[in-house]
């Protein structure tokens, strides 16, 4: 009997030892996102990116809401990985200039 209960308590204690740093960062974009394919651009690409575990977009609030493993990644490769698909990146709530969207919807529209 106490040779598992002390198995139990070692295994819980393992689990800890393995706890993921997670972090979330809510950004905003320049160009704006405007479209499903904005968005379908951002999370196609970003998922690929180490330590990213969930993307999500809202077009209304014009907001992107990353949540990562910060033992594996930071703020700075996180806006690194935007750059490489032609975005920057602030964080939300800051002053951003306005531009147009990736300009695929204006393709769709012709």
């Amino acid at each position: 009997m106490k040779k598992i209960i002390l198995s139990c308590v070692l295994l819980m204690g393992a689990g800890s030892l393995f706890a993921k740093d997670m972090q979330t960062l809510v950004v905003t974009t320049t160009p704006k996102m405007s479209c499903q394919n904005c968005e379908n651009k951002i999370k196609g690409n970003l998922r690929f990116e180490k330590g990213i575990h969930k993307i999500e977009t809202d077009l209304k609030n014009q907001t992107v809401t990353i949540t990562y493993d910060a033992d594996k990644t930071n703020e700075e490769k996180i806006a690194e990985a935007f750059g490489k698909i032609k975005y920057q990146v602030t964080k939300a709530g800051a002053q951003i200039e306005e531009k147009s969207c990736c300009g695929k919807c204006e393709e769709d529209k012709k």
